[in-house]
């Protein structure tokens, strides 16, 4: 299961609809919105996708899962908009028979969510400034960030040429 939404994600839904007789593990990861990135303070994220392509990418994450894993349920669930403090940006559930699978699906979900889905995240910060930021793989050094009005170049070189420089893929 899928899905892109504006709406607030609801985790207690998502780990019940992963609870199953054949599953010993459900594993769920939340990603939130914290205060403070590099010293910086935060006062809010806000998401943007190219849906289409973002959706087939989501389904075909899953589809990978699955098929690394004996999976008995999956969920990925991301936001767009704006994302206040302490507020979840991006779900994942699975539930597996052994722990071990569970863990391992998740883990390589988010991180594949973070390198390849067309999901681009906009820091907004308490001096008033915002700045577009492109994940680095975890253990990096921190997030780089663009000062530019516009999704960063590597974000926007995933899109088709012909949608490039559409409205909802600026600032």
């Amino acid at each position: 299961m899928i899905q892109l939404t504006y709406d607030i994600i609801d985790s207690d839904q998502l780990v019940e609809a992963a609870r199953n007789r054949q599953a010993g593990a459900v594993v769920l990861f939340l990603g939130t919105t914290r205060e403070f990135t590099a010293g910086r303070q935060t006062t809010a994220l806000e998401y943007e996708a190219y849906n289409v392509m973002a959706e087939q990418e989501l389904v075909r994450l899953e589809t990978e899962a699955r098929e690394r894993w004996s999976l008995v349920y999956c969920a990925i669930v991301h936001r767009l908009g704006q994302v206040p403090l302490a507020e979840t940006s991006v779900a994942i559930v699975v539930s597996a028979a052994h722990r071990s699978e569970a863990f391992a699906a998740g883990s390589w979900l988010i991180d594949s969510l973070k390198e390849s889905v067309p999901i681009w995240k906009r820091e907004q910060w308490a001096d008033g400034s915002s700045a577009w930021i492109h994940p680095q793989p975890e253990g990096a050094s921190g997030e780089t960030d663009s000062s530019t009005e516009t999704p960063p170049a590597s974000a926007i070189q995933q899109v088709p040429t012909s949608i490039q420089k559409a409205d909802h893929l600026k600032g």
